[in-house]
Protein backbone atom coordinates (compact mmCIF):
# COMPACT_ATOMS: atom_id res chain seq x y z
CA UNK A 1 0.00 0.00 0.00
CA UNK A 2 1.43 3.35 -1.03
CA UNK A 3 1.41 6.13 1.53
CA UNK A 4 1.61 9.86 0.93
CA UNK A 5 5.23 9.64 2.14
CA UNK A 6 6.08 6.91 -0.37
CA UNK A 7 4.35 8.81 -3.16
CA UNK A 8 6.37 11.94 -2.35
CA UNK A 9 9.66 10.02 -2.13
CA UNK A 10 9.05 8.30 -5.47
CA UNK A 11 8.05 11.59 -7.12
CA UNK A 12 11.24 13.27 -5.92
CA UNK A 13 13.33 10.30 -7.11
CA UNK A 14 11.74 10.51 -10.56
CA UNK A 15 11.71 14.29 -10.97
CA UNK A 16 14.93 15.33 -9.25
CA UNK A 17 17.13 12.28 -9.69
CA UNK A 18 15.72 10.82 -12.90
CA UNK A 19 15.23 7.40 -11.31
CA UNK A 20 12.57 5.19 -12.82
CA UNK A 21 11.99 3.27 -9.59
CA UNK A 22 13.41 2.89 -6.10
CA UNK A 23 12.72 -0.85 -6.10
CA UNK A 24 15.75 -3.16 -5.96
CA UNK A 25 16.07 -4.91 -9.33
CA UNK A 26 19.18 -7.00 -8.55
CA UNK A 27 21.21 -5.72 -11.47
CA UNK A 28 24.11 -3.29 -11.05
CA UNK A 29 23.16 -1.38 -14.19
CA UNK A 30 19.65 -0.83 -12.79
CA UNK A 31 20.41 -0.40 -9.08
CA UNK A 32 23.49 1.86 -9.12
CA UNK A 33 23.43 5.36 -10.59
CA UNK A 34 25.93 8.17 -11.10
CA UNK A 35 24.37 11.42 -9.96
CA UNK A 36 25.67 14.96 -10.05
CA UNK A 37 25.88 16.65 -6.67
CA UNK A 38 23.46 19.38 -7.79
CA UNK A 39 20.77 16.77 -8.52
CA UNK A 40 21.30 15.22 -5.10
CA UNK A 41 21.11 18.68 -3.52
CA UNK A 42 17.88 19.38 -5.43
CA UNK A 43 16.37 16.09 -4.24
CA UNK A 44 17.34 16.80 -0.62
CA UNK A 45 15.89 20.32 -0.80
CA UNK A 46 12.63 18.95 -2.23
CA UNK A 47 12.47 16.33 0.53
CA UNK A 48 13.12 18.97 3.19
CA UNK A 49 10.39 21.23 1.80
CA UNK A 50 7.94 18.33 1.55
CA UNK A 51 8.60 17.44 5.19
CA UNK A 52 8.24 21.02 6.34
CA UNK A 53 5.01 21.45 4.38
CA UNK A 54 3.60 18.23 5.82
CA UNK A 55 4.45 19.31 9.38
CA UNK A 56 2.92 22.79 9.17
CA UNK A 57 -0.66 23.19 10.31
CA UNK A 58 -2.85 24.39 7.47
CA UNK A 59 -5.17 26.44 9.64
CA UNK A 60 -4.80 28.28 12.92
CA UNK A 61 -5.01 26.14 16.05
CA UNK A 62 -7.06 27.25 19.05
CA UNK A 63 -5.79 26.12 22.43
CA UNK A 64 -5.35 27.22 26.02
CA UNK A 65 -2.06 28.87 26.96
CA UNK A 66 -0.43 26.75 29.68
CA UNK A 67 1.23 29.83 31.23
CA UNK A 68 -1.75 32.19 31.53
CA UNK A 69 -4.70 29.82 30.96
CA UNK A 70 -6.17 32.11 28.28
CA UNK A 71 -7.67 30.97 24.99
CA UNK A 72 -5.09 31.59 22.22
CA UNK A 73 -4.77 31.07 18.49
CA UNK A 74 -1.57 29.71 16.99
CA UNK A 75 -1.15 30.66 13.35
CA UNK A 76 1.29 28.94 10.93
CA UNK A 77 4.22 31.00 9.72
CA UNK A 78 4.45 31.56 5.97
CA UNK A 79 7.15 29.53 4.17
CA UNK A 80 10.60 31.09 3.97
CA UNK A 81 11.57 32.16 0.47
Amino acid sequence: MSTARDTTINRIAREALGLETLETRRADSLDFHDLAVWTIKDALERAYEAGRDAALPRTPIRTTCPACNRDIEIRPLPPLT
